[in-house]
């Protein structure tokens, strides 16, 4: 496996899936941005392309992941936390070797993205 959710996430997960009109796969990824260069994305996707994307079913749900991101990626552990204040996807990212202050981007060591300002 690429990454791995764990109980809680697979269980937010799939309750969002729910709510979407169509059969969907759950999308992971980076993309460039935030203050420190990388930020990931979250959501659903109708659509795979078999080139460029690697597909695996992980707790019953099907995940997307480009495969050019896998290096980025690889070992990441996305949770979800629910508190007081409402709930949220964490994500632990072995490859993250500095993240913003606010929490919300990262840089990985072989690649360091297009960072913004906060």
């Amino acid at each position: 496996m690429v990454i791995t959710l764990t109980d809680q996430a697979s269980l937010q997960i799939k309750e969002m899936m729910k709510e979407e009109e169509s059969s969907v796969h759950f999308r992971f990824g980076i993309q460039g941005g935030g203050c420190s260069g990388l930020s990931y994305s979250l959501g659903f996707e109708e659509n795979v392309n078999e080139e460029l994307d690697h597909v695996e079913e992980i707790n019953g749900i099907s995940v997307v992941i480009f495969k050019q991101d896998i290096p980025i990626i690889e070992g990441t552990t996305i949770d979800y936390k629910q508190n007081m204040m409402g709930g949220g996807f964490t994500i632990d990212n072995p490859n993250a070797i500095v993240s913003c202050g606010c929490g919300s981007s990262f840089r990985a060591k072989e690649y360091e993205g297009t960072p913004e300002s906060c």
